[in-house]
C-alpha cells in the first residue's frame, strides 16, 4: 500500500486549487473526478478522470476506486457515508471531517432538510462560501493528510 491519494468529488468543489497546493506540499497524488467541466493538468500529482454523465457516477467511480486510507474531499453526504464504511478519511470543503462517530447524524440531518424543502417549511437556502471556510479547509486536509501518510505502511 502506498501513500494515500486525495479524490475531489470535483463538480461543485470550491477548493480544488486549495487540494492540489496541499498534495503538492504532502508529495500526494490528487484525482479529480467530475462529470466534465475540469481542465486538464500537467502537473504529473493530478489526475482529472472525467466520467459519464449521471446522477451518481463520479461518486460511485470514487467508491470503486478508494482505498482504506485514503482521503476522500465532498459536500455529497450520502458519498462520504460510502467511504466512510471503506476506511476512508472525508472532508467537507469548508474543512469539516465526516467521520464514522458524525455520519448517522449527517444522513439524519439531510434527511430531515429534504424533507422541509419538500413540504415548503424551508428554502434550502445553503450559506455562502467563506474567506473562512477556506482557511479551515486548507488547514484540515494539511494536517489530515500528514495523518494519513503517517498511517501509510512504507512500501
Amino acid at each position: 500500500m502506498a501513500d494515500p491519494t486525495i479524490f475531489v468529488d470535483a463538480d461543485a468543489c470550491p477548493v480544488k486549487a486549495e487540494a492540489m497546493r496541499v498534495a503538492e506540499r504532502l508529495g500526494l497524488v490528487v484525482t479529480l473526478v467530475s462529470n466534465g467541466g475540469v481542465r486538464p493538468s500537467r502537473d504529473p500529482i493530478v489526475r482529472v478522470v472525467v466520467v459519464a454523465a449521471g446522477a451518481d457516477a463520479a461518486d460511485d467511480w470514487i467508491v470503486e476506486q478508494a482505498e482504506a486510507n485514503d482521503i476522500v474531499l465532498t459536500a455529497d453526504i450520502p458519498l462520504a457515508s460510502r467511504v466512510i464504511d471503506k476506511g476512508c478519511h472525508v472532508l467537507g470543503f469548508s474543512g469539516k471531517p465526516f467521520t464514522p462517530a458524525s455520519i448517522g447524524m449527517a444522513l439524519a440531518m439531510r434527511e430531515l432538510n429534504q424533507h422541509l424543502r419538500e413540504t415548503g417549511e424551508s428554502k434550502g437556502y445553503n450559506a455562502g462560501f467563506t474567506a473562512s471556510d477556506r482557511s479551515a479547509f486548507l488547514s484540515a486536509l494539511d494536517t489530515l493528510g500528514r495523518k494519513a501518510k503517517a498511517a501509510a505502511p512504507p512500501n
